[in-house]
């Protein structure tokens, strides 16, 4: 028995509550895991786990152990922290959370130069809308746009984008141009489905859209907007390329936009691994002030 592959298996059946998850998260088959919890509990000479048809519960000797466990792997990790950050290979496995859209575009691309440049990195790269708990799901890094929840999670911005709204050359044929805010309130409106999805943020003004789409995903606006169906107001990153080939006009462009931050959040350590700073440093490098979706549309950077 590997007694630290069975204690870090261990620790994480015991902080997801579950077999299955732990297994995937640790990229190993629900058997081994099984297998390597039997183990050390043979090795130990005591019950850790308690599994019930519905749930499982800690026994008084896992409680104990689980404590004891968790601030041995943790002392570990940050060993193996300190040891990175002096050496100029960047080596082991990295998991890595983005945004779908956002990720498609400019997060995987990147990641695929980088892990050229290091090739004794391996990558898990997961790209999805929903906003994932890096703790509970194993994850070193993820990235994230816009507002940032309280946490103990640790952000670092790398870059920032524009909110702009745009329509298609033959929408504004057909319904005219807005000139004013108030004038787009009387628009067919098309909404990214959030909590205040039908709110529009320009400067410090808010105001209340309406229109015939609201969608959760950002690239379903952008066709929309291109099929003409509407006004979309959308982050700069989704639509520089419908811009810059004319299949949608920027609008209110006199209006202030409102900024998007783009982080790397990560939880918390004493020390960051080497990995995970290296690449945050790559990310910022190449995304840069303006960012290069920002800097095709003629952009300035944005006012600090």
């Amino acid at each position: 028995m590997n007694l630290l592959d069975a204690m870090t298996a261990f620790v994480r059946v015991a902080e997801l509550g579950s077999y299955t998850r732990a297994a995937e998260t640790l990229d190993l088959s629900r058997t081994r895991i099984s297998r390597l919890i039997m183990e050390l509990e043979s090795h130990l000479g005591v019950r850790l786990l308690q599994r019930t048809t519905r749930r499982l519960h800690l026994t008084e000797a896992g409680e104990s152990y689980l404590a004891s466990a968790q601030g041995i792997l943790q002392a570990l990790e940050e060993a193996e922290a300190e040891l990175g950050a002096g050496s100029t290979e960047v080596c082991g496995r990295l998991r890595v959370n983005g945004p779908m859209s956002f990720g498609m575009r400019f997060l995987s691309p990147l990641i695929t130069r980088f892990m050229v440049e290091h090739p004794a990195l391996e990558v898990r790269l997961d790209l999805n809308d929903r906003r994932v708990d890096l703790l509970e799901e194993g994850y070193d890094l993820a990235i994230r746009i816009g507002s940032l929840p309280d946490s103990t999670l640790v952000a670092r911005r790398l870059a920032r984008c524009r909110m702009i709204a745009c329509a298609s050359p033959e929408y504004l044929a057909r319904y005219g141009e807005p000139r004013s805010l108030a004038e787009l309130t009387e628009h067919r409106c098309l909404r990214y489905r959030t909590t205040g999805g039908s709110e529009w943020q320009f400067g410090g003004q808010r105001l209340t859209v309406h229109g015939p789409l609201e969608s959760n995903n950002g690239d379903v606006l952008t066709h929309a907007a291109e099929a003409g169906l509407g006004i979309a107001h959308q982050p700069s990153f989704l639509i520089t390329e419908s811009i810059c080939q004319g299949r949608l006009v920027p609008l209110l462009q006199n209006e202030e936009p409102i900024t998007l931050g783009i982080y790397g959040v990560y939880p918390a350590r004493r020390h960051l691994p080497a990995k995970v700073e290296r690449l945050l440093d790559y990310l910022a490098e190449a995304w840069g002030d303006p960012p290069e979706w920002e800097r095709e549309m003629g952009l300035s950077p944005i006012a600090q």
